[in-house]
């Protein structure tokens, strides 16, 4: 439990870290090659992207992006998922450090209580469950093909409301990976041919770079704070519910009502530091280099 727990706050100091690091590298290039308004041309993109900080960047993204998987395999996902999501957390928090950006009251009233929730979630969480049948392996995948196919062929051309759906579709997107994750096979004890032959492995090969795509469609379409609350949401609630009642995560006997509290208050907490103008300022210069 406790190194599952431990992996799942690296995952998301990691995650925090690297949204700070790609958006101090994107705002490193003063030169953008484009007048007011315009999109950063082509080569100030590249410079962007290969600066100290973006690369480091992307590196903290795949570091954490492994201590996400050990969470989801060591503890359940309803606490598993809201660790990870509290990412936002730490990039509100670093954002005043490197970019001197002011954290309303608001903003540090509600880090505290996703900080609480988390705590409070950690004491209530049981053992992670294991209960799962064949055909949950082909389910996630396909449940990965089918939003993945829906998103890319209807959010672009949809007018309005593209960032809550298609940003709720890419948290759906990682909540299937951290499902998929938890019931791979060939991992312990490791078997090759066992984990190629796993529709799960394809399902997180698919939802991975699937939910990073539909993030940034809804980043493009949208406002930052709606597409990443909407994220928030899909990748917490989802198999946080899947993990209880198919997998059989479990509860600490008489911790039920507290888990359940924490749980929506880490949510919601996490969605209210989606909407700061801070998530909205660090996602946007990242985003002007990718």
């Amino acid at each position: 439990m406790l190194l599952g727990i431990l992996a799942a706050i690296f995952a998301a100091l990691a995650y925090g870290m690297a949204s700070v690091l790609q958006a101090h590298g994107a705002q490193s290039v003063t030169d953008t090659g484009a007048g007011p308004g315009e999109a950063p041309s082509l080569r100030s993109t590249i410079a962007a992207m290969l600066t100290f900080a973006f690369i480091a960047g992307m590196a903290l993204d795949a570091i954490g992006f492994l201590g996400n998987m050990v969470a989801a395999r060591m503890i359940p996902l309803f606490l598993a998922q809201p660790i990870v999501s509290a990412n936002l957390v730490v990039t509100v928090v670093l954002a005043t450090i490197v970019f001197k950006s002011r954290l309303s009251q608001r903003d540090w009233i509600t880090v505290g209580v996703v900080v609480l929730s988390l705590v409070l979630l950690g004491f209530a969480a049981g053992d992670e469950g294991r209960k799962h049948e064949e055909w949950l392996h082909w389910a996630v995948l396909g449940v990965g093909v089918v939003i993945l196919g829906i998103g890319v062929a209807v959010l672009p051309r949809m007018r309005s409301r593209v960032a809550v759906l298609a940003g709720l579709s890419g948290g759906v997107l990682f909540g299937v990976l951290a499902v998929a994750v938890r019931i791979l096979d060939g991992l312990d004890p490791f078997d090759l041919a066992e984990l190629f032959t796993d529709p799960a492995l394809y399902a997180i090969i698919l939802c991975g770079p699937g939910g990073f795509y539909m993030f940034t469609v809804a980043l493009q379409k949208g406002s930052v704070s709606a597409a990443s609350a909407s994220l928030v949401v899909g990748e917490t609630v989802v198999p946080g519910v899947v993990g209880i009642v198919i997998l059989g995560d479990t509860v600490r006997a008489g911790w039920g009502p507290v888990a359940v509290v924490a749980f929506i208050a880490a949510v919601i907490g996490a969605v209210v530091v989606a909407m700061s103008p801070v998530v909205e300022q660090v996602e946007r210069a990242g985003e002007d280099a990718g």
